[in-house]
């Protein structure tokens, strides 16, 4: 009887261990969860931490609840030229609101995919078709990504994702549009270049004339600041030579005379043609003029 009794209430322990294993389940930061009853909605906006449910009556599913990424394949767009460009871009999206995204999507991640990826292009269609190749290229691209981000979340959120960013990766351009496009912007780089080129020999020439304008006008004052200072040596010498000859005059005659006879015979070869009684050999003989 005891035997009995011991294996029954095992039964029921084990029983109720079953039952709190299916009553308690656990909800990660990086999840968002909706509770079912009998597959309809009972209750979202769980909180990360344990909870409880009834077994076999109440079921949970559970959604990842990070940003996530859909990497869709490339697609070939016309743009306002008619051109064709092939353009690589992705989504970075999250579940916004649990409820609606079971119901429309069934919970299912690659459904949102395919019905994310199918907005992105039809949105980016659009824009590629009001612009030209060098528009989206180098000119516009950040535009258009920042319209088709909100776009695509307007759109995404009757099934209930937020739509966090579109990213253009790369736009490629097929054949001869591409070398067309290329010259073009080779092209207008160039004349970039050459208007700065131009620009630099402007100023190159003006601060020329600049630097020869300040030369003349500092040689002018050095030239009037020289001939200034001749004059005044001049004069200075002038009244030197005055006050001298006035204190004696035969001595400054014979101080001048020997001046002149050192300069006219530097040299032996130098030769004079003249008469000797002139006035300019008065001192050649002795002191007192005496030949």
């Amino acid at each position: 009887m005891d035997q009995s009794k011991s294996l029954g209430i095992i039964i029921l322990l084990g029983i109720g261990l079953i039952l709190a294993m299916f009553s308690i389940f656990t909800i990660d930061e990086r999840e968002r969860a909706i509770l079912l009853r009998l597959g309809e909605i009972e209750k979202t906006d769980f909180e990360p931490g344990i909870h409880f449910k009834i077994p076999f009556i109440n079921n949970v599913r559970k959604f990842d609840g990070r940003v996530l990424t859909m990497d869709a394949e490339p697609e070939t767009f016309l743009t306002v030229e008619k051109k064709n460009v092939v353009v690589d871009a992705f989504v970075k999206w999250r579940i916004a609101d649990e409820t609606k995204y079971f119901t429309a999507m069934g919970g299912a991640e690659s459904r949102t995919n395919t019905r994310l990826s199918q907005i992105v292009k039809d949105s980016l269609r659009e824009e590629f078709a009001r612009r030209t190749i060098q528009e989206v290229i180098s000119g516009e691209r950040a535009e258009i990504m920042d319209i088709a981000t909100t776009t695509a979340d307007i759109k995404s959120q009757d099934f209930g994702v937020k739509v966090v960013d579109v990213r253009i990766k790369r736009i490629d351009l097929k054949g001869e549009i591409s070398d067309s496009v290329y010259d073009r912007m080779e092209a207008e780089r160039a004349r970039v270049a050459a208007d700065f080129r131009a620009k630099g020999a402007e100023i190159a020439e003006k601060t020329r004339a600049d630097a020869d304008k300040q030369r003349t006008v500092l040689l002018a004052e050095a030239y009037r600041e020289a001939e200034r200072l001749r004059g005044e040596g001049d004069a200075t010498a002038a009244d030197i030579y005055a006050k001298a000859y006035n204190k004696d005059p035969e001595f400054y005659s014979f101080y001048r005379s020997l001046l002149a006879y050192k300069q006219s015979f530097k040299d032996k070869r130098d030769i004079m043609v003249i008469e000797p009684d002139t006035e300019f050999f008065n001192y050649f003989g002795d002191q007192k003029g005496k030949k």
